[in-house]
């Protein structure tokens, strides 16, 4: 697996990002997003696989080595959305395709939806729309997400005695992955603590969603899209057990390529890499 990324650092109006680059400065501009609780080795993978493409991986707000949202603040989709715009305007990209998972793939949508003439392409993994809930819903919603940031100061972030129990707590996670995939992300997900290691993402970004879109709301960021999609969608993935979206899809004249793996195919092994590869590759070289 080659490793070749040039590693920055994004000092935003708002906030600093950290980022790896991926291909030639001239290739097409692509910025990925990765999944909830990962980070920019999410792309370790399948970045250098892909030719002709200008990446930048971001590692998102709370996440791996980039900074945490003030005191007070949160972690809103839309919130994402306007840190890629600004991301964008550092490397003067009035037009960039977007390369997302999971939520990084929900983030994108979101954002191509929102501003459709600055988004080129969208190639998503295993993502495509937010889990979503009705007008009925929002009350008891809102009540939970209100005490559970309440709680959250009383809460410790978990310390694992060596890097081994914290890449085995990380297999069994929400979107478990491989050993390998797993190693990955701790080689930047992690840092020492008094006691062992922990995970520097902020634990705010365990939070329960205070407001969700409804499902209307993402139909119409669907119908609004207007650039070409890319969707890997794994076999043994998050998606394809979501009836709603699948539904969805059948909406869409979306390029849907169903592939074997799981959620983080992309990154849990070689072979799967190569797969989402072949993919986009055809996708990002179609006139």
């Amino acid at each position: 697996m080659s490793n070749l990324f040039e590693e920055v650092r994004l000092n935003l109006p708002h906030i600093e990002l950290a980022a790896h680059l991926f291909g030639p400065e001239d290739g097409l501009p692509v910025i990925a997003l990765h999944g909830w609780l990962d980070n920019s080795m999410s792309f370790a993978r399948l970045a250098p696989k892909l030719t002709g493409v200008r990446i930048v991986a971001l590692d998102l707000a709370g996440h791996g080595h980039s900074g945490h949202r003030p005191a007070g603040g949160g972690y809103a989709l839309w919130d994402y959305a306007y840190d890629i715009l600004q991301v964008a305007e550092q490397f003067g990209w009035q037009r960039f395709s977007l390369l997302g998972h999971s939520m990084g793939a929900i983030v994108s949508v979101l954002l191509a939806g929102a501003l459709p003439e600055r988004v080129e392409r969208l190639a998503l993994i295993d993502g495509l729309v937010p889990f979503t809930g009705e007008a009925e819903t929002a009350p008891e919603k809102l009540g939970e997400a209100l005490r559970a940031k309440l709680a959250l100061g009383s809460k410790r972030k978990p310390v694992y005695e060596t890097v081994e129990r914290a890449v085995e707590a990380r297999m069994k996670g929400v979107g478990a992955v491989s050993r390998e995939a797993a190693e990955l992300l701790a080689q930047r997900g992690l840092m020492p603590v008094p006691g062992g290691y922990t995970w520097r993402t902020d634990p705010r970004l365990t939070l329960p969603s205070p407001l969700r879109l409804t499902q209307a709301h993402a139909l119409a960021f669907l119908r609004r899209l207007s650039c070409p999609v890319s969707l890997a969608l794994a076999e043994q993935g998050m998606l394809a057990h979501q009836a709603a979206v699948v539904k969805m899809l059948g909406e869409f004249s979306f390029d849907v390529t169903p592939l074997a793996g799981g959620h983080h195919l992309h990154l849990d092994d070689e072979k799967g890499a190569d797969a989402v590869a072949d993919c986009f590759n055809r996708f990002f070289t179609v006139a």
